[in-house]
């Protein structure tokens, strides 16, 4: 059936300017890391773009190597663009990164010139896109001069593949550097995106005091760290979960954190909420987060994550209570 998408679709998401640009994006972005790729069923993962895009999230996160296999979820993302967006790509926010490996050889991985650009040219090429509008470097490369990579970024932006750029996994120190030598360039820093959850904070500080001085947004990854900040391993590890079968969460991280997983599932009861409902929330009480990047294997993880919306506040007394659990 032909999609026509709902037209409340912006009544009831918020909308967050991104740094001290002239981008908004939406409190809450569907990302395909997992869940999207050519192993995946095209029809779901297609009625889940359609159900977030219907509820206002209109920011779609990609990367060169997300699938399985990899570039796979471009591919996808791609052909649902085809069939039900390409009259709305004005109304979409789509970011792709490069800086993991991608292709064999000395040029698939990393930060050099000659690896982002032609990433991002296949990129475009699995998508059906003329550009992106964010096209981040994915991490670090130890290696690289970083007047190389971000020379790279200035290149891609003044060539029209992207509207803006980005950097990923970066600590404080490096954000700023990469973040002086784009604006010497005259193509500023758009966005960062780190990993940040309760159990990694690793945020709050130096990166946070650098992202807010310099006016840089910021969208965080893995907010329910890997699945554990729901309400999934409360009563076990179920075998199709993530943690029985995947190197990214594993049995004894669930373990050694349970106590304090049921602690904070306590706590979002009493917020009238789910654990991941609370776990988004607390991403997103920073002033320096524009949006938290979400991931999902069925649409009814997406309504719960926009159910986080309702009760964004915490008390005094309710973050104390997070610090001391979690201490």
């Amino acid at each position: 059936m032909t999609y026509s998408p709902a037209s409340n679709r912006y009544d009831s998401m918020i909308y967050r300017r991104c740094g001290k640009s002239g981008l908004k994006l939406p409190a809450v972005s569907l990302g395909f890391w997992h869940n999207f790729g050519g192993v995946d069923l095209f029809e779901n993962s297609r009625e889940k773009v359609r159900y977030a895009f219907d509820h206002g999230v209109c920011h779609f996160d990609l990367a060169n190597n997300y699938g399985p296999p990899a570039g796979s979820a471009e591919e996808t993302f791609g052909q649902i663009l085809k069939k039900d967006f390409l009259s709305y790509r004005d109304e979409m926010t789509i970011s792709t990164k490069a800086g993991w490996g991608m292709w064999p050889g000395p040029y698939g991985d990393f930060g050099s010139r000659k690896y982002l650009i032609a990433s991002l040219d296949q990129s475009l090429k699995r998508m059906g896109l003329d550009y992106v509008d964010i096209f981040y470097h994915h991490r670090p490369d130890p290696e690289t001069p970083l007047e190389e990579t971000m020379g790279a970024l200035d290149h891609i932006v003044k060539s029209g593949r992207a509207l803006y750029v980005g950097i990923s996994s970066y600590d404080g120190p490096s954000t700023q550097a990469a973040y002086d030598i784009l604006k010497s360039m005259g193509t500023p820093c758009l966005i960062h995106q780190p990993q940040y959850h309760m159990f990694n904070r690793s945020l709050e500080g130096n990166l946070q005091s650098v992202l807010n001085k310099n006016g840089i947004g910021c969208i965080t990854f893995s907010p329910l760290a890997q699945g554990l900040l729901t309400d999934r391993y409360l009563n076990g590890i179920p075998s199709d979960s993530r943690a029985a079968k995947s190197p990214f969460l594993t049995k004894d991280q669930v373990e050694s954190s349970l106590s304090k997983v049921k602690q904070l599932n306590e706590l979002a009861k009493k917020r009238g909420q789910k654990l991941s409902q609370l776990a988004l929330a607390f991403n997103l009480r920073l002033p320096e987060v524009t949006s938290v990047l979400i991931g999902a294997s069925r649409t009814e993880q997406i309504q719960d994550a926009l159910g986080a919306l309702q009760n964004l506040s915490f008390t005094s007394e309710e973050l104390q209570l997070i610090d001391s659990i979690l201490a």
